[in-house]
């Protein structure tokens, strides 16, 4: 995808495209390991945490629906998929995600300011 942004949008969007990428290894390999742990093999816990990723990626762009709709959609009343949202909600699972952004945000714009500054 390429698309034309206003320069003060940069490093926010490095954030966004470059840096999450890691922090959606982290999430696979999160989820594998909790596959792991609930006793699948490795191999497999690896490729249905990237399938899941990748279709819920899918569903969202192509859908067009607003991420949070999706997440209801498959959250049953009462079933497996709320009481996960909820351990993730204890656990600050959005607001970590929110901060990752804001925070290597604000370190591109140090090292930007720092490239600036020494005539870079």
């Amino acid at each position: 995808m390429c698309v034309e942004v206003k320069e003060s949008y940069m490093n926010a969007i490095s954030s966004m495209s470059g840096c999450a990428l890691a922090y959606f290894f982290l999430a696979i390999e999160a989820m594998s390991d909790g596959g792991v742990k609930v006793g699948l093999p490795r191999a497999l816990s690896i490729d249905l945490a990237t399938q899941t990723l990748i279709g819920a990626a899918r569903l969202v762009q192509e859908t067009g629906k607003h991420p949070g709709q999706l997440k209801d959609e498959v959250c049953s009343p009462g079933g497996t998929t709320i009481a996960g949202i909820q351990t993730l909600e204890r656990a600050g699972f959005r607001s970590s995600l929110i901060d990752a952004v804001d925070t290597s945000t604000k370190r591109a714009t140090e090292i930007a300011e720092l490239l600036k500054s020494k005539g870079k």
